[in-house]
């Protein structure tokens, strides 16, 4: 699936680093690979690939990330 893109720029992800606890769901939920592990946190590495499934949102832990499905 990492060939599929949403539109650029539109996305509503928002990641707080500050609340992530680095538990990596995240980057086993994303269907497109958005995140990545970095420093033990996670990391947004494809903004524009997020389609805003809330997949990620779903299974935060800590409340790290939002999203606004639909909005983008």
């Amino acid at each position: 699936m990492k060939n599929l893109r949403y539109l650029d720029d539109v996305s509503s992800l928002v990641l707080d680093r500050d609340l992530c606890i680095g538990c990596g769901l995240c980057t086993q939920v994303c269907p497109q690979e958005v995140f990545e592990m970095e420093e033990n946190k996670a990391s947004i590495v494809d903004f524009n690939a997020c389609m805003e499934c809330g997949a990620c949102v779903n299974n935060c832990p800590s409340g790290a990330l939002q999203v606004s499905p639909g909005v983008g």
